[in-house]
């Protein structure tokens, strides 16, 4: 309960008008603010991935906060995949990295990490944070990891960017919200639906290993 007291207590921060206010605060930074609230995302996962970009797309215009959310985020991910990468060699990490659940997680990453990453990145919500963990821990090739990074999160950034710098459009003809929600449940069940397809597969093909193997 403490938990998720302190969660939602990070998350009331987080609302659209008190981004408005600090991008506004610091407009003289240029994008740097922009960049920076969506580098973040990646550091503090209760950050509302959706909340952000579109509050860059309706302070900065469609193109620009698009740009600077893409920047943003991709890199926030990169230096995490990194940092967890250059890690991942320690004691502690490698406890952690053995367990069967990490165990099958990074030996699916190893063999299809490009579509895991690029498919999970598309979705606006869900547990890209613990991707870019896994990643590391998997030592996925770095250039395959940054190209399905930034394809994924091109795509989810601009459909999240089109809605926020049209928000006045929705507000104005309200039943058009009613897309919004849709996508944004349907990223949910996607996401959790992806997720369970991989651990699935994973299973399948260990299944499959152990019976060669004897």
């Amino acid at each position: 309960m403490k938990s998720l007291n302190g969660y939602l207590d990070i998350m009331s921060y987080f609302t659209q008008s008190n981004l408005e206010w600090f991008l506004d605060q610091f407009r003289a930074l240029g994008p740097l603010p922009g960049i920076l609230l969506t580098f973040l995302k990646s550091f503090i996962p209760p950050m509302p991935t959706i909340v952000i970009v579109g509050v860059n797309a309706a302070v900065y215009g469609l193109w620009a906060g698009f740009l600077f959310s893409w920047i943003g985020m991709v890199a926030g991910c990169l230096t995490t995949f990194l940092l967890v990468r250059k890690i991942s060699g320690t004691p502690l990490i490698e406890r952690w990295a053995k367990k069967p659940k990490v165990l099958r997680g990074m030996r699916w990453i190893q063999r299809n990490g490009f579509s895991y990453v690029f498919l999970l990145g598309i979705l606006p919500v869900g547990p890209f944070v613990a991707v870019n963990v896994a990643a590391g821990l998997a030592r996925m090739n770095v250039m395959s990891y940054l190209m399905a990074v930034t394809l994924g999160k091109g795509i989810m950034v601009f459909c999240v960017s089109y809605i926020g710098a049209n928000l006045s459009d929705f507000m104005a003809e309200p039943f058009k919200l009613l897309g919004v929600l849709a996508f944004i449940l349907l990223s949910l069940w996607g996401s959790r639906k992806l997720d369970s397809y991989f651990v699935r597969k994973q299973s399948f093909h260990d299944q499959e290993a152990e019976l060669n193997s004897n």
